[in-house]
């Protein structure tokens, strides 16, 4: 028997602290059994840093309506697991700047991916008529019960890594596709250059037409990635053009479809691929260095303006 259902009201507010206390282990079983190093306390703050790019303890603090100790706790513990970094305001050096680190961002799509596994069950759970909220903590709970939350969430969250994905070649109907996945992807991090435009609007003219190649990852009915390799002379490809969608980002969609263009070009009996890039992007870089390019000298007139490095993998 539990006594909170005879307490009703009454037992209100130790009843939330109960389940808020539950709720939090159960989540921390899930963040332990993902390999994510994760604290399930510290996930308002470093969503609003994650959110806001940048931030203060006080935009936080405003933000979650909670004390400032409690900020500069939480801010601390995130530092030293180098999830966040700081910089000095360069009009008020007593303000300290707050921002995801190197590290952060690379967990980031990851967690991302959890994040929503979590909200999609936690939501099942909880959506009941109910005339008042002991019932409906009630259903909560008795919910619960029936099935331990971090069961429910790692199931789901393992069918969502395992879901198949399938690289397609390029058909017409999917030109669109590869324009939205690309621009989103420019806009994000730099701009829509002249030469992306042309590209992205006329693909099958100026890739496929002229001996290039588009390929794309599809989940279900769902596009979620794309990558095109772009002739440049006989034997010689720039692989170009590559975005996931951020819906599908920390399932390794990039790294499969890296692994299937350096498997394809191997296939075709091709010299070598290029890429250019740049090295603000530290995790694309990274994963070029991983799969064996090696950096090369930049032409003085390169194609895109953000360019500022070029990568080369010979491939026999």
């Amino acid at each position: 028997m539990d006594v909170f259902n005879t307490y009703k009201e009454l037992g209100l507010g130790s009843r939330m602290a109960r389940l808020s206390e539950r709720v939090m282990k159960e989540i921390q079983l899930v963040y332990d059994r993902a390999n994510i190093d994760f604290d399930p306390y510290h996930f308002p703050i470093f969503k609003i840093i994650v959110d806001q790019e940048i931030t203060t303890t006080t935009q936080i603090k405003e933000l979650l309506h909670i004390s400032q100790p409690a900020v500069t706790q939480a801010i601390n513990k995130l530092k030293k697991k180098q999830l966040i970094e700081f910089a000095d305001d360069k009009t008020d050096g007593r303000i300290k700047l707050i921002s995801l680190s190197s590290q952060g961002k690379a967990l980031l799509p990851e967690l991302k991916v959890l994040w929503r596994v979590i909200e999609s069950e936690v939501k099942q759970l909880t959506q009941k008529q109910t005339d008042n909220l002991i019932e409906h903590l009630h259903h909560f709970e008795t919910q619960m019960e029936k099935e331990k939350l971090s069961d429910r969430i790692m199931n789901k969250y393992q069918t969502t890594l395992t879901q198949e994905m399938e690289i397609i070649p390029f058909e017409t109907r999917y030109a669109e596709d590869f324009k939205e996945l690309n621009v989103a992807w420019l806009k994000k991090y730099f701009v829509v250059e002249p030469h992306d435009e042309d590209l992205l609007s006329r693909c099958e003219e100026n890739i496929i037409n002229k001996g290039g190649h588009i390929f794309f990852a599809r989940m279900g009915e769902e596009i979620a990635g794309t990558f095109s390799l772009i002739k440049v002379e006989e034997g010689v490809y720039e692989l170009g053009k590559m975005a996931v969608d951020p819906k599908f980002q920390g399932q390794r969609i990039g790294q499969k479809l890296m692994e299937f263009c350096i498997d394809f070009s191997r296939k075709q009996s091709w010299d070598k691929l290029l890429l250019y890039s740049n090295t603000k992007l530290e995790n694309a870089i990274h994963i070029y260095r991983k799969y064996g390019f090696k950096e090369i000298e930049l032409e003085k007139n390169v194609p895109y303006l953000r360019s500022n490095i070029k990568m080369e993998l010979p491939l026999s």
